[in-house]
């Protein structure tokens, strides 16, 4: 089995910010087809690394591509919001580092049989776990006009996601949604293109079908803590997010940690007793470079904040 081609974004801001070179455990928690773990890995013979994923094909090529680094490399097929308990089972106490680049791989919008991408005919898929019964075509066919309003509201940011859901749902009465394609050149139609990218609105709306099917806010959210408490002081949170939503809650954990007290102004003294528990190591969200834009394109819409812990050893 040889792995699918897969380009890992930032790869020098990543191994910069986490310091693999010194050795350590790392947890790449969206290991996906392993390009970055790799590059962990390759850093050092003192690096140990565990891999999560919930995508059964992206482990099974990490799997093979991670292979020559042996005992020094532990897979686990799950969420990434059940790190902590990933972490015990290889009886880990702390690690070094975290790394959480979220998202879609490109093999995965690559393969048509998926669903991601409209690009591509394909079924109306989209599970990041392929075990799950529920797909993109489910949602269409089966929620109702209010709740696919809010899904392409919500994690689409959509303006017209009230007049998309009745077309959808008008729709699905004469014949259910299954493929991409159709489902794609019908959204275009009722929504045409973004006037400031002239991209086509679909890809939004592709975009939040998926992340509500994965429940992959959510996931973020419940990820977060973890990965402070199992990070010793001095090591490093990495995340890469590839839209608003993602990136807004990273930023606002990451302030929200590194904020001390917060009581208010006129109080005499502290009573929350809140501690910094983070140090924000980019002020604003890292970018790819020109260089990496104009090898990869999809490398563009990446933004990625850095974080340490602070606190007593």
């Amino acid at each position: 089995m040889t792995s699918p081609v897969h380009v890992p974004v930032m790869v020098a801001e990543v191994l910069g910010f986490l310091r693999p070179e010194r050795g350590g455990r790392f947890i790449d928690a969206t290991v996906g087809f392993g390009a970055h773990a790799e590059a962990l890995l390759s850093a050092s013979p003192g690096v140990e690394l565990l891999g999560i994923d919930r995508d059964d094909q992206a482990l099974d090529a990490a799997a093979v591509r991670l292979e020559r680094f042996g005992a020094r490399v532990h897979l686990f097929r799950n969420v990434y919001s059940q790190m902590t308990s990933c972490v015990r089972e290889v009886g880990w106490d702390r690690v070094d580092g975290v790394l959480l680049d979220l998202g879609v791989s490109s093999p995965q919008l690559d393969d048509a049989r998926r669903g991601f991408s409209l690009r591509f005919d394909g079924p109306l898929d989209m599970r990041m776990d392929r075990a799950g019964r529920i797909t993109a075509a489910t949602l269409l066919n089966r929620e109702s006009e209010e709740e696919l309003t809010r899904i392409f509201r919500e994690y689409g940011e959509e303006p017209q996601a009230r007049r998309l859901a009745r077309a959808v749902v008008r729709r699905r009465r004469e014949r259910p949604w299954e493929r991409t394609r159709e489902f794609a050149e019908f959204a275009a139609a009722v929504l045409g293109r973004d006037r400031r990218s002239g991209l086509p609105r679909a890809t939004r709306v592709f975009q939040a079908l998926r992340i509500a099917l994965n429940n992959e806010l959510q996931e973020l959210r419940e990820v977060l803590d973890p990965c402070v408490e199992l990070i010793r002081p001095g090591g490093r949170i990495v995340a890469i997010s590839f839209h608003s939503l993602e990136d807004r809650i990273v930023k606002h954990f990451f302030r929200n940690r590194a904020r001390g007290c917060t009581c208010p102004e006129w109080f005499p003294e502290c009573r929350c007793g809140k501690k910094p528990t983070l140090k924000i190591l980019t002020r604003r969200p890292l970018r790819p470079g020109p260089a990496e834009e104009a090898r990869n394109r999809r490398a563009r819409p990446a933004r990625l904040r850095a974080a340490e812990k602070i606190g007593p050893a």
